[in-house]
């Protein structure tokens, strides 16, 4: 018996890394096809962007006369004092209103958010699905369609044409509170807050100290979402806003661009005035892409 295992042992083929079956592999055609279908997306994204930039870089001349798509006389410099200066610097006021909104709605947004999804995910209370189907509903309700009736809520507290009638609609966030409460549900465990309340922590002294920590990733997410959001607003602006040193960047250069016909000027200024006002998103994104990263990869070693 032995020695018919010991034959069959001999004659029983091995599998090396050589002859071991491997997963299906991908033909070399589709590989192609998949990397140019992302490389035309690429350039179709991309494209805007890079014109832009060759675009803030020449002469109101040289805009109109040269190639589109490619660099003529370098020219930045120069439009960028002129656009600082123009009309008394009107421009650096609209993009710090704009970081003002957009920082500080993004901010106060995000901890809003969180904890109504928090207390969503966590307490149990009679009617909290209808309100979360409520906020859901929100969700689908398209902002062109609050603008007017926000508008006459703020005229009948005399609230237009202020700080606040830009500020506080930007606060709110249905799609960061359903964000929250999804993400309060899989990442804070109950038994952890069961945990800490034995040990005679409070619900807000465990939600900012334990809780907060656990929802981060979404937190980033939500603040990154709302912070664009908030800084390419323009119809809550235009609906509320009468004095120019109060609107955002992106309500003054639509006013420049609306007076190129009489100023020509005011075409390359607003070309530049939007390659800069890019660079706030393009910072934020840069600044807070590693704690996005840092926490989904914890989440995923977690789980």
């Amino acid at each position: 018996m032995s020695l018919l295992t010991d034959t069959r042992g001999a004659h029983a083929p091995r599998q090396t890394s050589e002859t071991a079956p491997r997963g299906p592999r991908e033909s070399r055609l589709s590989v192609i096809a998949a990397t140019g279908f992302l490389a035309v997306v690429a350039v179709y994204m991309l494209l805007p962007v890079f014109w832009l930039i060759v675009s803030a870089t020449k002469s109101q001349g040289d805009l109109v006369d040269s190639f589109g798509l490619w660099f003529s006389d370098f020219h930045l410099f120069d439009n960028l004092r002129a656009l600082f200066a123009k009309q008394d610097g009107v421009y650096l006021p609209w993009l710090l209103n704009s970081l003002l909104y957009a920082g500080a709605g993004a901010a106060v947004g995000t901890l809003l958010s969180a904890m109504a999804g928090y207390a969503l995910a966590k307490y149990r209370f009679r009617g909290r699905e209808l309100l979360f189907n409520v906020v859901l509903g929100g969700v689908l309700v398209p902002a062109t369609a609050l603008a007017l009736p926000l508008f006459l809520l703020f005229a009948e507290v005399d609230a237009t044409d202020t700080f606040w009638s830009v500020f506080l609609p930007s606060i709110v966030s249905p799609f960061g509170v359903y964000l929250s409460r999804i993400f309060a549900a899989a990442s804070v465990p109950d038994e952890l807050l069961e945990a800490a309340r034995i040990d005679g922590s409070g619900e807000l002294r465990t939600f900012f100290t334990m809780s907060l920590r656990l929802m981060s990733p979404a937190m980033v997410t939500i603040f990154l979402f709302q912070f664009v959001v908030i800084w390419n607003n323009f119809l809550l602006p235009l609906v509320m806003l009468q004095n120019d040193r109060l609107y955002p960047v992106t309500l003054g250069l639509f006013t420049w661009q609306s007076q190129v016909s009489r100023d020509p000027s005011l075409q390359i200024l607003s070309l530049t005035g939007s390659l800069v006002s890019v660079v706030p998103i393009v910072i934020a994104f840069l600044v807070l892409q590693r704690y996005w990263k840092a926490g989904l990869a914890a989440g995923a070693v977690k789980s």
